[in-house]
């Protein structure tokens, strides 16, 4: 009888040996099946990896990649502490950055303004004058009379400090300017407010808002490849190190031929790099 029982332990300690064996074959199984990739950062990059994602998954199905906004210091911060897999940005990095860097494209800043402003073209100066507070009314600058509204970004945009650098410069934005927190959020209140300026991504551009020509130069695919439309700023993939694994597919993708397809489609620039 005791014989038995220890054969009915061992057998019963061998059967929970071969459950926990099989658990913990199908958790490593289904960890390296689901491919989790996690893309955070620029506002104004997010849509267009949304879509690269959108058309990257109708080859690879099983690919689980998660793209969330938060702004190019989002971005490369949880590029730097690991957070993400890939850090969206849309500035360029100082030369002292550590993170290997991936240029989608060049996206153009596009001055907003609402479709029945009658202004059509703006100067650097304007510009800068509009922004800082200098000049507050259209009619400053050939348009109606009315106060001028300026919808700026938040701190942490790539799109901010593209701006802030190509056209600001030591001027600041005025401190009453309205703040959004995204490309989306600037152009809802362009569009509802006929006195209202602001800046946006050029792969954003729609009808419910009219692009501003700025020094005589309308923003289009061959101003911005050329450089003759200043405003201009690059779209980034930004990784900790080389990327590994779905990463790595996902990145090399995007830079291929294939990629380079949806980008285009997107209002994404190609460098000739």
């Amino acid at each position: 009888v005791r014989r038995q029982r220890q054969m009915c332990i061992r057998d019963r300690i061998g059967i929970i040996a071969i459950i926990v064996i099989i658990a913990g074959a199908l958790i490593i199984s289904a960890d390296a099946g689901s491919s989790k990739v996690q893309v955070a950062g620029s506002t104004s990059v997010q849509p267009v990896a949304e879509k690269l994602v959108e058309v990257y998954k109708e080859s690879h199905p099983d690919a689980q990649i998660n793209v969330q906004g938060g702004g190019s210091s989002v971005g490369i911060k949880s590029a730097e502490d690991g957070s993400a897999d890939i850090g969206m940005c849309s500035k360029a990095l100082d030369n002292n950055s550590s993170l290997k860097q991936y240029e989608l494209g060049k996206d153009g800043i596009v001055i907003a303004i609402n479709p029945q402003n009658q202004v059509s073209d703006l100067s650097d100066e304007q510009l800068q004058g509009i922004f800082s507070g200098n000049i507050t009314n259209w009619n400053q600058v050939g348009g109606s009379d009315g106060k001028i509204n300026v919808i700026t970004r938040e701190e942490g945009s790539g799109t901010l400090d593209a701006f802030e650098s190509i056209v600001m410069g030591d001027s600041k934005i005025k401190d009453d300017a309205v703040v959004q927190s995204s490309t989306e959020a600037v152009k809802q209140s362009v569009s509802q407010d006929p006195n209202a300026i602001g800046f946006v991504s050029y792969a954003h551009i729609s009808d419910d808002i009219k692009a501003v020509n700025v020094n005589g130069v309308a923003p289009s695919d061959a101003t911005i490849a050329d450089g003759s439309y200043e405003l201009q700023r690059p779209f980034l993939f930004l990784t900790n190190g080389e990327p590994t694994g779905e990463t790595k597919n996902f990145i090399d993708w995007v830079l291929s031929d294939d990629g380079g397809k949806v980008l285009a489609d997107e209002k994404i620039i190609k460098t000739s790099k």
